[in-house]
């Protein structure tokens, strides 16, 4: 018995050594090999890696503060409107009231009242015709869906592979660029709703690359040959000349349809105020008539721009104009690259042209063949998206 129990004893204290020592090696840090890892510039890579999640945090918070800032701008719309048009049908029904035969002090009083209603709606409707609510929630939802996808790409970057200071530099140039693209304040940077010409809209910092070189050659390298440049070019050509084209025209014609509408609502409320502070008069008739139809037509026209939120329209067409203008601008700067290692791998960029342009590889491949034998000619969008 002595002999069995000093046995188990043995083998029990070894069991709990190796245990010990597992456990020890287990919840050893990890190597310090990356933070000794060093770029060319000098720069370690544990700092480059803190700077993207620096970065990350930041971007994430700017996520949150355009996404409140959205749905506050869209309230906005939604408030003002119903008020603007509330206040515009209370002053004419007062208009006509008044005209039903009221002497002496309610004549007065309706004749007043309805008078500083109409003012009201006329310094309100100037103010919202000024910075179109529906068109800045518009923006802040470009920018927080923008920035989300920013966010995505710095994700994707440090799961497939050890960041380079140059990444660091890049994220940091697009959030910048957003910044300015979709600002948060609306006094001193809010975008101009009426600006004097349609530009696609740009939130990425300028795309630059050397003088093109290219394969010329069948040879293929880094997923790139001739053929594929030439495809690619082909892609380029039929955004220019049919998706950006398509979009900037309709924003033109929006932009003069809201710009019309943005005159005449505060135009006829003020009209309907001068008719109202007459109503009584020798004009009487003419006064009635003009307080309460034009306040009618200007609570049909405020329903019409900002109900029909003509300003968000816009800015999605401007938007859908500069994404062409994006994809345009990555295409010719990885084929303006010298050196085709440097470029994306040619079938990954490939891919994703194909799905951000809501086709597959073939139907890619057939309308750069189209392109090539029809040039101007070719009817057919690049995008199937919208």
């Amino acid at each position: 018995m002595p002999k069995l129990l000093t046995r188990d004893l043995v083998e029990e204290l070894n069991m709990r050594s190796e245990y010990t020592t597992t456990t020890q090696i287990e919840m050893k840090p990890p190597s310090t090999t990356t933070t000794s890892t060093r770029d060319d510039d000098g720069t370690s890579s544990s700092t480059v890696i803190s700077e993207l999640y620096a970065i990350m945090e930041s971007v994430a918070d700017r996520v949150e503060m355009h996404t409140n800032m959205g749905e506050q701008r869209d309230n906005w719309n939604h408030l003002l409107l119903t008020s603007i048009n509330a206040i515009t049908v209370a002053a004419a029904t007062m208009a006509g009231i008044a005209a039903t035969g009221g002497m002496g002090a309610p004549l007065v009083a309706l004749k007043l009242s309805s008078t500083l209603l109409y003012s009201a709606a006329t310094g309100m409707l100037l103010v919202m015709n000024k910075i179109q609510p529906s068109q800045l929630a518009e923006e802040q939802r470009n920018a927080a869906r923008l920035f989300k996808q920013l966010h995505g790409k710095m994700q994707t970057t440090l799961a497939l592979r050890s960041p380079t200071p140059m990444d660091a530099k890049d994220a940091m140039a697009k959030v910048l660029a957003l910044d300015k693209a979709y600002p948060l304040p609306l006094l001193g940077t809010m975008l101009d709703k009426f600006p004097a010409t349609v530009e696609p809209a740009v939130w990425w910092p300028q795309l630059r690359g050397p003088q093109q070189e290219g394969l010329g050659g069948k040879t293929e390298r880094n997923g790139w040959s001739g053929k594929l440049e030439e495809e690619m070019r082909e892609i380029v050509g039929v955004l220019k000349r049919k998706d950006t084209e398509e979009y900037v025209r309709l924003s033109k014609i929006v932009l003069k349809v809201n710009r019309i509408l943005a005159i005449s609502g505060p135009l006829l409320t003020g009209l309907a105020a001068v008719g109202s502070a007459f109503v009584g008069s020798p004009h009487g008739s003419w006064a009635v008539f003009l307080g309460v139809v034009a306040g009618a037509l200007a609570s049909l026209v405020n329903t019409l721009e900002h109900g029909g939120q003509v300003g968000m329209v816009f800015e999605m067409y401007r938007s859908s104009a500069g994404f062409f203008r994006l994809m345009e601008e990555e295409i010719e700067s990885n084929l303006k690259e010298r050196e085709v290692e440097r470029r994306e791998n040619g079938k990954l960029f490939e891919m994703k042209v194909a799905l951000q342009l809501g086709r597959s590889l073939s139907e890619l491949k057939d309308l750069a063949a189209s392109s090539s034998r029809n040039g101007k000619a070719t009817k057919e969008f690049g995008s199937k998206l919208f």
